[in-house]
């Protein structure tokens, strides 16, 4: 025992990585700037103005419920990440009140309610995009032109609504959701085939690498809400993450994996083309998938803690994402599909979390 006098015994855990919720809650936060920032130039500054309506009644509605139970919560930043993601969530020319009420149902109904941050069973700023989303369903789906388009229009159809309502009117045959856009005349800026001023000018020759139809998609030169559009800068911020593991590859590459493999394999047949004719490419860029992926399925809180959990999740939220967005009425299917898996967390945790030393699973002798 004499060797051993020197030994400092304590609890557990012995090694400390140093991160803490609210250095987290920042890190996301940074990541996501970049796509925050072209959709305002994008878009224009009443773009800005939604994100910080959004942020504003996050932080207010949780700092009156904390500061009411005696608490003060809003040094984790989760609060603001609410707010954020909830304003990307936003069409760019959403009434300001719209996205107040998104915030505060998000923090008051789905986060506070059930005892604040990790507590929640679903995605706050997910559960706040559909409730306004089912309430206010005319100003939801009401898109604007990006700026750099030239047009006079006031509102344009998202690409995803574009190509669902060519599909049912039958407006033409296409091989494929690009062609469709450009026989039956969606507007385009021609930023994947010639050089562009302003915003769009800045990210021109990245989608000069892509043919044409698909450099606006990968930038998000596209009318949609204000944080979603751009596949390119929500790819970048998220590399960080990954780095830092912050974020794992589970759910992302069992979600988009999933995701693309239906499409691929089920998708073109909507244009006549048949079975494995589907174009993964332009449902990766279009519409919130990479949000979806990257930064909300993602959330440590809804979703689940082991890596066969994260996989099945993943896979869930990619099966009910091509579900709507391919065979419902609704265009997108990201926001629903992520929130209807965040109810089988507690189930799949259940099933696939470890069992203690000594004990069975139920069923198992």
């Amino acid at each position: 025992m004499e060797e051993l006098k020197h030994v400092r015994i304590t609890t557990s855990p012995h090694l400390h990585e140093g991160s803490t919720t609210g250095r987290i809650m920042l890190s996301v936060i940074v990541c996501l700037l970049p796509a925050g920032a072209w959709g305002v130039l994008t878009f224009g500054i009443y773009s800005l103005y939604v994100l910080l309506a959004s942020v504003a009644a996050a932080v207010l509605t949780e700092l009156v419920i904390a500061r009411a139970l005696g608490r003060f919560t809003l040094n984790d930043w989760s609060a603001v990440l609410t707010g954020l993601l909830v304003g990307y969530n936003m069409p760019p020319s959403v009434p300001l009140y719209i996205p107040v009420v998104a915030s505060v149902f998000a923090i008051a109904v789905v986060k506070m309610t059930f005892g604040g941050l990790g507590r929640n069973w679903m995605n706050p700023a997910l559960a706040g995009r559909v409730f306004v989303t089912f309430s206010w369903t005319g100003f939801m789906t009401t898109w604007k032109p990006p700026l750099n388009w030239g047009t006079d229009a006031t509102t344009a159809a998202s690409v995803l609504g574009f190509v669902k309502s060519a599909l049912a009117d039958a407006q033409g045959v296409a091989r494929g959701p690009v062609e469709l856009l450009a026989q039956a005349g969606y507007p385009t800026s021609g930023l994947g085939t010639a050089g562009q001023g302003g915003a769009a000018g800045l990210l021109a020759p990245i989608a000069r690498l892509f043919p044409p139809g698909y450099g606006d998609l990968f930038v998000g030169n596209v009318p949609g809400c204000i944080g979603e559009v751009s596949a390119l800068l929500l790819i970048l911020g998220s590399i960080y993450l990954f780095v830092k593991k912050i974020i794992t590859w589970e759910i992302p590459v069992a979600y988009l994996g999933t995701f693309g493999v239906l499409v691929w394999v089920f998708a073109g047949r909507s244009f006549g083309a048949g079975f494995f004719s589907g174009d993964v490419l332009f449902h990766f860029f279009a519409g919130g998938l990479m949000l979806g992926a990257l930064y909300m399925a993602t959330d440590m809180v809804s979703s689940p803690l082991t890596r066969k959990g994260m996989l099945i999740f993943g896979i869930g939220v990619g099966f009910l994402t091509f579900l709507i967005r391919i065979y419902g009425s609704y265009p997108e299917g990201v926001s629903l599909a992520i929130i209807i898996m965040n109810m089988f967390v507690p189930m799949i945790n259940r099933a696939t979390g470890p069992v203690k030393f000594g004990l069975v699973k139920e069923g198992q002798s």
